[in-house]
C-alpha cells in the first residue's frame, strides 16, 4: 500500500521548484553537434487523421489477463513478504553522474534543441555494456500528482537486453533501474529484474520482453511487449516487489531459495493486456513502441503509439484508454464486464520509427497536442520531435541546414512530470529532463 504524504505536497513543491531553478546545466557540447553527416531535412508527419471506423478502433481492442491471487501469495507465501519501492531505494548500489561530469561522447547523445536543464549519465559499470540498452521511463510524477511516491521522487527507467549478444540465459530480459532522485544532484538507483510467475505461483521466470514503453500509474507499472507479441502490455505491482535468496545465475526456484542472475530483487507480473484479434501486425492489431499517461483527461488516459520501422512507408497509429476509476481497480486499464478493454481514441501519422510518445493539452486548446520522437530513418544519430494535432505538425529545426534532427540520440520514451512541468527522456548514454515550455518554444 502506498504512503503518500499530501499533507507535505506543498512545502515539498515550493523546495522541489527552488533546487530545480538552481540545477540548469550549461550542456554546451551538444549544442555544436550538428554536422553534414547529420542533415536530414525530411519532410514532417503532417496533420493527424482521426480513426472512427469499427474496422480501424476494433483492432485496437485489448483483453485483460491478471494472474489469479492465490498464484501470487503463493510466490509471496515462498519468497517471504514483498517490499516496498522505498525498501529498494534503501539499497541503492549504484551512482549517477551530473551531464558535466560525463564523457564528451555521454553529452554529444543529448538534445540539440532544445537542450537538457538537467542529465545524468549511467554508473560505468551499465554504460559499458552494449548488451543492455535503456529504453523507456516514467516517474512519480506519473504514479501520483503530488511527485512523490511515499518520501521519495522517484525515476524509472527501463532496459532490455540483446536478443543476440551476450549469455544466452540473459538474451531478450527487462530490468528497472529503481532511481532515488530526491537529491537532484546525487542520484542513486539499484536494479531489479522483471518476471513472471509460472506453475500457478510456484516459481518464475524472466521476462523477454522490449520494454520500449513503461508507464507508472497508482501502483501500478505498465510496460509494452515484444513486438510480434499477442500480448501488448505487461502489469506489475509495485506492492510485490520481492527478495531474492540466491546469488545466483538460474532465475526462479532453486535448491536453496530463489534466484534471479544474481539480481536482490524482482518484480512479477500480476497480468497482461492481450489484443483480441490476435498478434500486432501492419494490418492487424498495432505493436505499441511507446507509452505515456495523460492526467488531462477524464478520466486519466494511456498514450500509445504503434512500432513501425524508421524510415518506412507504413503510417503509425496513435491511440489511448481509460484507466479505471474503481478504486479496487488501482492502476487498471477500464475495462467492460468481459474483461474487455476498447480505445477511446485513435489517430493515423505519417510518422515512422516512434520512440516516444507524449499528449498533452495546452491551455486555451480544445484537443491535446501529440508529440512524437522518432529514430532517424537510418537508426544512427539523433532524431526528430514533432508535435501534432488535426491541424499539421511543428518540430525544431537546429544547425545551418535547419535539420529536424535535433531531439536525443537513439532516444527513448518520453514522461511529462507534472509537478515540476518537466519532459523526462533518455539517450543511448544519458538520462535527462527539460521544461514542456521550452519544449514548446523550440516548436513555435
Amino acid at each position: 500500500m502506498k504512503h503518500r504524504g499530501r499533507h507535505r505536497r506543498r512545502r515539498r513543491g515550493a523546495a522541489l521548484r527552488a533546487v530545480l531553478a538552481g540545477t540548469a546545466l550549461a550542456l554546451t557540447a551538444a549544442a555544436t553537434l550538428i554536422s553534414a553527416s547529420q542533415a536530414d531535412v525530411s519532410g514532417g508527419p503532417g496533420a493527424l487523421r482521426p480513426l472512427s471506423s469499427p474496422a480501424d478502433t476494433g483492432r485496437l481492442r485489448l483483453q485483460e489477463h491478471l494472474v489469479p491471487a492465490r498464484s501470487l501469495n503463493r510466490l509471496s507465501a515462498a519468497m517471504g513478504r514483498p517490499v516496498g519501492v522505498g525498501n529498494v531505494l534503501e539499497s541503492t548500489d549504484r551512482g549517477m553522474r551530473e551531464g558535466s561530469d560525463c564523457s564528451a561522447d555521454d553529452r554529444a547523445s543529448l538534445p540539440v534543441t532544445p537542450a537538457a536543464t538537467r542529465a545524468y549519465c549511467w554508473d560505468p559499470a551499465d554504460a559499458a555494456s552494449t548488451d543492455w540498452q535503456p529504453a523507456s521511463v516514467t516517474t512519480s510524477g506519473d504514479a501520483d500528482d503530488d511527485g512523490v511516491w511515499g518520501r521519495h521522487r522517484v525515476v524509472l527507467s527501463g532496459w532490455t537486453h540483446s536478443t543476440t549478444t551476450g549469455r544466452a540465459a540473459e538474451r531478450g530480459l527487462a530490468r528497472v533501474a529503481f532511481v532515488d532522485a530526491d537529491d537532484p544532484d546525487h542520484l542513486a538507483y539499484r536494479w531489479v529484474l522483471l518476471v513472471v510467475p509460472v506453475q500457478d505461483g510456484r516459481d518464475y521466470r524472466g521476462l523477454t520482453s522490449g520494454i520500449s514503453g513503461m508507464v507508472w500509474y497508482q501502483n501500478k507499472l505498465l510496460v509494452t511487449a515484444s513486438t510480434g507479441s499477442a500480448d501488448a502490455l505487461y502489469v506489475y505491482d509495485l506492492d510485490r516487489i520481492q527478495r531474492t535468496t540466491v546469488d545466483g545465475p538460474a532465475i526462479g526456484r532453486v535448491p536453496g531459495g530463489w534466484s534471479a542472475d544474481g539480481y536482490r530483487y524482482v518484480l512479477p507480473a500480476v497480468g497482461s493486456y492481450r489484443f483480441a484479434s490476435g498478434r500486432c501486425t501492419a494490418s492487424g492489431p498495432p505493436c505499441p513502441g511507446a507509452l505515456a499517461l495523460d492526467r488531462g483527461t477524464a478520466p486519466d488516459s494511456l498514450a500509445a503509439a504503434e512500432w513501425t520501422e524508421p524510415g518506412s512507408d507504413q503510417k503509425a497509429r496513435l491511440w489511448r484508454y481509460a484507466f479505471s476509476t474503481d478504486p479496487a481497480r488501482a492502476g487498471l486499464l477500464a475495462t467492460d464486464p468481459a474483461g474487455r478493454v476498447d480505445a477511446v481514441e485513435a489517430h493515423r501519422t505519417r510518422a515512422a520509427g516512434i520512440r516516444g510518445v507524449l499528449s498533452y493539452r495546452q491551455a486555451g486548446t480544445e484537443e491535446p497536442s501529440w508529440y512524437v520522437g522518432q529514430l532517424p530513418g537510418s537508426r544512427d544519430g539523433h532524431g526528430g520531435l514533432w508535435r501534432q494535432d488535426g491541424k499539421g505538425a511543428r518540430a525544431a529545426h537546429c544547425g545551418a541546414d535547419a535539420s529536424h534532427r535535433c531531439w536525443a540520440q537513439s532516444a527513448g520514451s518520453l514522461s511529462y512530470w507534472r509537478e515540476t512541468g518537466e519532459v523526462w527522456s533518455l539517450s543511448d548514454r544519458m538520462l535527462f529532463a527539460l521544461p514542456l515550455a521550452a519544449l514548446d518554444r523550440s516548436l513555435e
